[in-house]
């Protein structure tokens, strides 16, 4: 009985942790597609169901239209299952206006995500705050 425990434990670690890299690599994605400015990539990653996704689509759609992002995160937490998790990261926007090419504005945030995984595809069901990705105010 031990062994079998033993066993149990050792598989659902190794599932969590491709879990874990699979949700990383759905970040990863994102933040690429955010800095090639391409929001239909970016928004590939979230469940169109998810609350305020449509704010969200506007708010990407608008940003990438009006200025150069680079985007980066980097991971704070990470806990959960094969088959739902939840995740902190520390997100960096750097935002350069079309009409300013010499300056920047730099944005940064810890923001929350829950994913969650159907079939064998993860999209992002929860995100705070959806305002990070507002485009600047002119």
């Amino acid at each position: 009985m031990l062994r079998r425990l033993l066993l149990f434990l050792a598989m659902a670690a190794c599932l969590a942790a491709d879990a874990s890299d699979e949700v990383w690599d759905l970040l990863s994605q994102a933040a690429s597609a955010l800095s090639e400015r391409n929001p239909q990539a970016f928004l590939a990653a979230f469940d169109p169901a998810m609350p305020g996704y449509e704010k969200l689509r506007t708010e990407v759609s608008a940003l990438v239209s009006a200025a150069e992002v680079q985007s980066s995160i980097d991971l704070e937490s990470d806990e959960g299952d094969a088959a739902n998790r939840a995740v902190e990261l520390d997100w960096l926007l750097r935002i350069r206006p079309e009409q300013e090419a010499t300056s920047s504005i730099r944005r940064q945030q810890r923001v929350k995500c829950r994913f969650r995984k159907t079939g064998k595809k993860w999209r992002i069901v929860a995100f705070e705050p959806l305002e990070f990705f507002a485009p600047p105010s002119p």
